[in-house]
């Protein structure tokens, strides 16, 4: 599948791949994504679809309106549209090529440079990566745009010109039409040896990332998304941070900006009088409590004025929790069936101040107090529903029934049960 833009680059590499084609019998496929930021897209889109028919490779045209625009930019909100819509082409087996060159590697790295990335950030384009279920190749990072447009004059072939390229006001074309032409004045080769430094900190990467991860072996716990202070703190700072970028990401989760990487390693390094602390980015809290960092992505804690009806005899999706709530009948556990029938059973969350008595002692206790000696972590203390009989307190999810409504030895019960739901929070 070739991302046909129909610009002379990814049109040079449609013909190479129609050449060989008759050579190798391979299948090959176009796709052109109309963004529809400019008023000539839509006879670009018909441009492509006729060069494709030509040259009898099906070709599906996607048109997209680009969001997002005002807190990503106009040029990563389009490219991240665009790459989503390319990979629903892709099926496991299938491979994206795309026309990126040596020049275009030259300018991603100039660009990550200025934004004071990492080694990960400098290796830039690799040539083969995942991309969704299949594969993404870029097999002319070693051409210049000059040889491109050469080979494209050769065969004769024709190409939209998108003026937006020239644009200065996006930071790419401003490297390619002011800074790179004054490098390549003073040295000739600049282009090949800023792509010649993104494979050395490809390397680097590489080795990084295996270090992590014989880091993270003797560090995470539960599922994979915990991980422990104690031991992070028995590696060089160096080691910590590498190990904590490399874990963020194979959680699935952006990485924070240094500013906020710094804020994280402080509350691995200092203990804070209430032992918990949280870092958040985008969609992705990090949270330290007690002797583990535990990420996630974020969600709106439910509104403590919320009061949800509750039949026991049918499971309640708590919205936007995660949480299933569901009950099982037992005898001499949880709820009382005697003292709840024919009262209104509501589920509610924390407003602050509950208090509970459980069964077999004297006085009550403060909620907050009971979840901080339980150890539930402050996140799950937010979303953990609250059964009420009437207007007093029954039950603490899962974890606790308080006295008046608890069933003794041999009464007929209610055993609450909370579960997550599969796919959810």
């Amino acid at each position: 599948m070739v991302a046909y833009s129909g610009g002379v680059d990814s049109h040079v590499l449609l013909y190479a791949l129609y050449e060989l084609r008759e050579l190798t019998s391979w299948p090959v496929r176009a796709v052109h994504v109309d963004h529809g930021l400019q008023p000539e897209s839509r006879a670009w889109a018909e441009h492509c679809m006729q060069v494709c028919d030509a040259l009898s490779i099906p070709c599906k045209i996607e048109h997209i309106a680009v969001t997002g625009a005002r807190t990503k930019g106009i040029e990563a909100a389009a490219r991240q549209l665009r790459y989503a819509c390319l990979a629903r082409h892709i099926g496991a087996n299938d491979v994206l090529l795309t026309a990126h060159h040596l020049d275009d590697q030259a300018e991603t790295v100039l660009l990550q440079l200025l934004r004071g990335s990492g080694v990960r950030g400098l290796s830039a384009m690799p040539m083969v990566a995942g991309f969704g279920v299949g594969k993404l190749m870029r097999p002319l990072l070693g051409f210049t745009r000059t040889a491109l447009s050469v080979y494209a004059a050769e065969h004769g072939l024709r190409w939209v010109d998108d003026t937006s390229n020239r644009d200065l006001r996006h930071a790419r074309n401003f490297i390619r039409h002011r800074v790179l032409p004054v490098l390549e004045q003073r040295w000739p080769s600049a282009s090949a040896a800023l792509a010649r430094t993104s494979r050395h900190a490809g390397e680097a990467a590489i080795l990084l990332d295996a270090l992590a991860g014989v880091d993270l072996q003797s560090l995470q716990l539960g599922a994979g998304a915990e991980l422990s202070v104690t031991g992070l703190l028995q590696l060089s700072v160096e080691r910590r941070r590498n190990v904590l970028r490399y874990w963020i990401r194979q959680q699935g989760h952006a990485l924070p900006s240094t500013l906020l990487l710094g804020q994280l390693m402080q509350i691995i390094e200092v203990s804070t009088r209430s032992r918990s602390a949280m870092v958040t980015w985008g969609d992705t809290e990090l949270w330290r409590y007690r002797e583990t960092l535990s990420i996630m992505r974020s969600f709106a804690a439910p509104d403590p004025g919320l009061k949800i009806p509750w039949d026991l005899a049918v499971p309640l999706e708590l919205p936007g929790t995660g949480y299933v709530l569901r009950s099982v009948a037992c005898d001499g556990e949880g709820l009382s069936r005697g003292r709840i029938a024919g009262a209104p059973l509501t589920v509610r969350w924390r407003g602050g101040g509950e208090r509970c008595r459980l069964p077999g002692r004297r006085h009550h206790h403060k909620l907050k107090k009971l979840l901080q000696a339980a150890g539930v972590p402050p996140w799950e203390r937010r979303r953990l529903p609250l059964i009420f009989v009437g207007a007093e307190l029954a039950a603490v999810a899962d974890r606790w029934v308080c006295a008046p409504f608890a069933a003794r030895d041999g009464e007929p019960g209610v055993q609450i049960v909370l579960e997550r739901v599969k796919n959810r929070v």
